[in-house]
């Protein structure tokens, strides 16, 4: 059989069907349609070692299965997490660069530094919201302290010579020291590092007395007694270290502070590749080995708020966590 281009009624029918499906001038494959092409970058705004970077590096690797790319977790630290936050929010709204943070870019800066290069209630596309993070507050085993009681007593008698860690300035780890000495009365001096993992390193050799620290990389060295957990800053005990009561139980009442991690996207990117991204990821935290690593890690699972419920969550938190920073008194003027 020969199919026939010339004027004839056969050529007509198949010429007009050739129009019908061959696209309009010009036209080009949606970017949603292609993504991903290529590698994503995860940026965490802490150095390698923290809870957060561990974290990345499993949901990284469960997403990028998922995507059927790589997904690169790219550390850009300093600044108190500004310059890893500010390098996303300036990024190409494309999908390709996406963060994982935590309440301290996404809510505490907004009141703690007047002067950020990004808003972080316009600059971010949220993506998902992926947990909750506790903090155990902890001494060295040199120190004379075995309980909160006896670290405050201790703070008292000597104000202003004791000093804390932190994972720097606004994060809650901070925070939650801050919180500590107003609910308490106590002196303590901040020192601030570049990340958990720094300030954890510090305080195992015995360089800092005491820190707030998230149980990720601190479980195994309470096992080896390389320091010493005298509570935990959520309302509940952990699972994970049953014995250890909260800040609330120890003696600190309405003590209740936690850090939530999200995953966002430059301000603009596609609606398409946010949802494609907030569908993965809520995958992701649904595989068993995510929810077990949830388990030993401490981490809190939240529920999984859809993305146009997310905005507004972080715009509440701004309010809310600005309160504990303006409480504090440790807000910039710029």
């Amino acid at each position: 059989m020969r199919f026939s281009n010339g004027p004839g009624p056969a050529g007509l029918i198949l010429t007009a069907a050739l129009v019908l499906l061959a696209p309009p001038a010009g036209a080009q494959s949606s970017p949603a349609q292609d993504y991903p092409s290529r590698p994503v970058t995860l940026v965490v705004p802490y150095p390698a070692g923290g809870g957060l970077d561990a974290l990345a590096r499993v949901l990284g690797q469960k997403l990028a299965d998922r995507l059927g790319k790589p997904v690169v977790v790219e550390n850009r630290t300093g600044a108190g997490t500004v310059i890893g936050a500010a390098s996303v929010a300036k990024a190409a709204p494309d999908g390709y660069t996406i963060m994982l943070g935590t309440s301290t870019p996404f809510a505490i800066t907004a009141t703690l530094n007047k002067s950020l290069p990004y808003d972080p209630a316009k600059d971010f596309a949220p993506i998902a919201l992926v947990s909750n993070a506790p903090f155990l507050l902890l001494v060295h085993p040199s120190q004379p302290v075995h309980s909160v009681a006896d670290l405050v007593a201790l703070a008292k008698s000597k104000p202003g010579q004791l000093s804390y860690g932190s994972a720097g300035p606004g994060s809650p780890q901070n925070l939650s020291f801050e919180l500590l000495k107003t609910l308490t009365g106590i002196n303590v001096v901040h020192v601030p590092y570049r990340g958990d993992g720094p300030a954890l390193t510090d305080l195992v050799a015995g360089h800092i007395p005491t820190m707030f620290g998230e149980p990720t990389p601190i479980l195994p060295l309470l096992k080896d007694g390389k320091v010493r957990a005298l509570g935990v800053s959520s309302a509940s005990r952990l699972p994970i270290a049953p014995d250890v009561p909260t800040l609330a139980e120890a003696g600190v009442p309405g003590f209740d502070l936690t850090s939530w991690q999200m995953i966002v996207a430059p301000a603009g990117t596609p609606k398409e590749i946010v949802d494609r991204l907030h569908d993965e990821v809520k995958a992701v935290l649904a595989l068993p080995e995510i929810k077990a690593e949830f388990a030993r890690t401490a981490r809190i699972t939240v529920d999984y708020p859809p993305v146009d419920e997310l905005q507004r969550f972080m715009r509440s938190e701004i309010v809310r966590l600005g309160k504990v920073v303006e409480h504090a008194g440790i807000a910039r003027s710029q």
